[in-house]
């Protein structure tokens, strides 16, 4: 019987091979544009950069929550990066976050025009600008941001870990599956428990701690990530699993999750949104489709 060979990492780390995996043609050890194309701009106040992953939902989230609301400000453009095909490495989405990643959003209502990157960031520029989804009690806005930085800071553990080693990685190992499952669990222990006391993660109400926990975490529970919702046992978490079946039922979020969404059933996938009428037309959709 041969033996596993363990892996001794070098003096020197040095990127000699791709890292494999489904990602393997953009992950890179350098931070900077690949090719120069300007990004587009449409005639809204707000331009969305962005993929209806997990973070990318968060936003477009927001921005339908606000427009039903009434918030005409709100309205956006919001253009696809398909981020396996590199566009993220532009020129012009590079100026726009220098880390590469969406969701990316400019606000073109201020001279000169904002640019806000990172997920957390993007939720917060908009509850200030708006004055919505975040309580003006002291109190209440710090536990909503205590939530908002929570989720920005577990959710790599998630992604990048249980994600990645569980469902990307092209060979399976028992250690970091371990490693993460056992972390993810952990979080959402943490979230189950919490929602046993309060209707929403912040307290008593709906606020931008919902809007970026839900798509990760919701999606986990509702069993639209990783596959994984029998191996990570799902069903034990049922406060958290309540919490999100409302939330997933909310109107905008039902909005936003098809928004720059490339896969699944035709009637959920609305790739780029430029007026309301794209998300209706599929609205008409989904209605013939039932």
């Amino acid at each position: 019987m041969s033996e596993t060979i363990p892996y001794i990492p070098p003096k020197v780390w040095k990127w000699e091979q791709p890292s494999g995996g489904q990602f393997a043609n953009i992950n890179r050890p350098v931070s900077g544009a690949t090719h120069e194309k300007d990004l587009p701009v449409g005639k809204h106040p707000l331009q969305l950069y962005s993929l209806a992953t997990p973070n990318g939902v968060k936003v477009t989230i927001m921005l339908e929550e606000l427009l039903a609301l009434g918030f005409e400000g709100a309205e956006y453009d919001a253009w696809l990066i398909r981020i396996n095909e590199g566009d993220q490495f532009s020129s012009g989405f590079v100026g726009a976050n220098p880390n590469s990643k969406i969701p990316a959003l400019v606000d073109t209502s201020t001279t000169p025009p904002t640019r806000v990157f990172e997920s957390g960031s993007i939720l917060l520029y908009l509850a200030e600008k708006f004055g919505a989804f975040l309580p003006e009690d002291p109190a209440a806005r710090t536990e909503t941001l205590n939530w908002l930085f929570w989720q920005m800071g577990s959710a790599p553990y998630v992604g990048g870990g249980f994600g990645h080693f569980y469902f990307y990685a092209p060979e399976k190992f028992q250690y970091p599956i371990d490693r993460f499952t056992m972390e993810t669990k952990r979080q959402l222990d943490v979230l189950d428990k919490t929602l046993a006391e309060r209707p929403y993660i912040a307290g008593d109400d709906y606020t931008i701690a919902d809007m970026a926990i839900f798509p990760w975490y919701g999606g986990m529970v509702l069993g639209r990530s990783y596959d994984a919702a029998e191996f990570l046992s799902v069903h034990e978490y049922k406060h958290l699993v309540n919490w999100a079946q409302k939330i997933d039922a909310r109107p905008a979020v039902v909005r936003g999750r098809k928004v720059n969404r490339t896969w699944g059933d035709d009637h959920e996938q609305v790739p780029e949104r430029h007026d309301a009428a794209d998300l209706d037309a599929k609205q008409v959709l989904e209605s013939a489709a039932e």
